[in-house]
């Protein structure tokens, strides 16, 4: 059973949300502020975390932060704040989508299955394509893990997704609105900053000299290809 961590300091919402949760037979913990919710997700180790911003004793962001410091858990932020440089800040800290209020349930729900599905392994047998090797990492498609310079890189479950559907196009344009459905669904396909956050991260993690990249190449209004 999938378990979920509803971190938000106001009880409608979390009273709606542990209801609609359990209905559909998800486990829910709930957390009034940052600090309940890193000791949560530290003992109940969550599939997924459903994260407000605005917390009475730290700031969201502070929060994914922490989380990230040890966890790939799939964050989904819920928050009132609607402008587009706090939603890239939440993204750049490592939340996997956002949600603003007020929010229809059903979307939320759409979204917290995409980011649970997005997270789950790829079961064995599903593509041949196992390895792929750069000169300055190597990606393993079937243990979902990256290595470089003989260490493992942290990626989250959104930067593996855009990862992996890059590699398995190697040499291949993919455009904007393909990798939106892709990785975050088919109601995406105009959020284009998570895009650009999420590329700047891989460009962080696995370029060499991520101002110049080699292997994530953007084609300026179209999409993006990978190169070994």
């Amino acid at each position: 059973m999938t378990r979920v961590l509803v971190v938000d300091d106001e009880p409608q919402i979390v009273r709606a949300l542990v209801i609609n949760l359990k209905a559909r037979k998800y486990e829910v913990d709930a957390a009034p502020d940052g600090r309940t919710a890193l000791d949560t997700a530290a003992s109940r180790h969550p599939d997924v975390v459903v994260l407000d911003l605005g917390l009475p004793d730290m700031d969201g962001v502070e929060v994914i932060r922490g989380l990230r410091g040890w966890t790939r858990v799939p964050i989904l932020v819920l928050s009132a704040r609607h402008s587009s440089d706090e939603k890239v800040e939440a993204l750049d800290a490592g939340a996997d989508d956002y949600v603003t209020k007020p929010f229809g349930m059903d979307e939320l729900l759409a979204r917290l299955r995409a980011a649970v599905r997005r997270a789950e392994p790829v079961g064995p047998g599903e593509d041949d394509l196992t390895t792929v090797e750069t000169e300055g990492f190597t990606v393993d498609l079937a243990a979902k893990k990256v290595n470089r310079g003989g260490k493992d890189v942290r990626l989250t479950p959104t930067e593996w997704h855009l990862l992996e559907v890059l590699v398995r196009n190697t040499g291949r344009l993919v455009s904007q609105k393909q990798l939106l459905q892709e990785v975050w669904g088919p109601s995406y396909g105009t959020e284009t900053n998570y895009l650009r956050v999420y590329m700047a991260q891989l460009r962080r993690k696995l370029e060499s000299d991520p101002s110049h990249p080699k292997h994530f190449i953007t084609e300026p209004g179209m999409g993006y290809r990978f190169e070994k």
